[in-house]
């Protein structure tokens, strides 16, 4: 049976206690899960056309919280760079892939209440999936988050506190609620189950590409849960003979917020001490300036042969339109990474075109 454990010093929990971080260091956990059977490409066939069809790599089995997330399409743009269309998912974002394996983790446990932290699509995506199973739900986000996200949000009927100041002030603020007993924290951040839900994105290419990755897999990193996911993925199909290499991770953020890439291009294992303190930026979904998996995430990079790019405001500007000339209106954390990398011709690269343009609308 899958267990918590923390990888800092060791320390372990079940998986039906609702201990949301390791309660010496107050870190995320990591999942201790094996898959029970190996992934066979011509298993596939004909089963379930959602992330559920890799039932033999994911931690939970059998879900009734599912609204037929995952399979989105995988579409050439140019000679050497495809995008995944994962704004096409039920709550039009990538989180979707985390977010129902948290709700169906959550239905598991009957809570009392569920509560998430959110710069908008994490939050849409936890509230969204709350509702399929049942289950009381309140989002907290910044003040200043997208319009059309915090509607989302209260749509699904969601209970939504939005807190005065920045990404960090609205993570303490849900902690502290996290705290109170009965709760389920649906953190994409600090339970492992987010990235075994995140890295189906890494199957989905595997199986579209016929048993092979490119060359390179291009991610948006604010607190890197597709990042991380993309790395379990990454591994775990290597591990098992069912790709030759792994391909490197690109790591992608903002220049205005980008605390990961200042350390990866210092040569540090985790963030600065005395980092860059950052500034507004269109790419709300990835303005995180100390994400807790900070030191996980720069390992993965590096394990990879991967690297960090960063992207500019105007650079964001001018590839969202140019997104959006080609037929994909995706909104400004999405297109990072088009920004960084829809120019390359020397190796073949996929990027997340990862949540949909009308969440946040054109940047003006």
């Amino acid at each position: 049976m899958p267990a918590y454990i923390c990888p800092q010093d060791g320390t372990r929990a079940g998986t039906t206690a609702l201990t949301w971080c390791c309660p010496v260091c107050r870190g995320p956990w990591d999942l201790e899960f094996e898959a029970m059977d190996a992934l066979r490409l011509n298993s596939l066939t004909g089963r379930v056309n959602s992330l559920w069809r890799y039932k033999e790599v994911l931690p939970l089995s059998s879900p009734t919280t599912t609204l037929g997330e995952g399979r989105t399409p995988l579409v050439p743009v140019t000679g050497t760079v495809s995008a995944k269309l994962d704004f096409l998912m039920p709550t039009l974002s990538f989180k979707d892939r985390g977010a129902v394996m948290l709700a169906e983790l959550a239905r598991r446990l009957s809570p009392e209440r569920v509560v998430a932290d959110s710069s908008g699509n994490a939050g849409t995506a936890v509230a969204a999936y709350c509702a399929r199973a049942s289950l009381p739900c309140t989002v907290y986000v910044p003040e200043g988050t997208s319009p059309k996200k915090t509607e989302q949000i209260r749509a699904h009927g969601a209970h939504l506190e939005t807190v005065p100041g920045d990404r960090e002030a609205t993570a303490a603020a849900a902690r502290a609620a996290a705290d109170v007993p009965g709760t389920f924290y649906a953190s994409h951040v600090f339970n492992p189950y987010f990235l075994h839900g995140t890295k189906t994105y890494v199957y989905e290419l595997w199986e579209d590409l016929g048993g092979r990755l490119p060359d390179a897999i291009a991610v948006p990193v604010g607190n890197g849960t597709l990042l991380l996911g993309a790395a379990l993925a990454t591994a775990e199909l290597h591990a098992r003979g069912l790709i030759d290499r792994r391909p490197a991770l690109i790591a992608v953020q903002a220049e205005n917020v980008s605390p990961l890439a200042a350390a990866f291009r210092a040569g540090a294992e985790d963030l600065l001490p005395d980092g860059p303190a950052g500034a507004a930026t269109l790419a709300e979904g990835i303005a995180i300036p100390r994400p807790p998996r900070a030191r996980a995430i720069l390992a993965a990079v590096r394990e990879s042969g991967g690297t960090f790019l960063t992207v500019t405001e105007d650079q964001i500007r001018a590839a969202q339109l140019d997104l959006a000339a080609r037929g994909f209106y995706v909104e400004t954390t999405g297109v990072a990474c088009w920004a960084a990398v829809g120019g390359w011709t020397d190796r073949s690269v996929v990027v997340p075109l990862c949540g949909a343009g009308l969440k946040t609308g054109l940047a003006a």
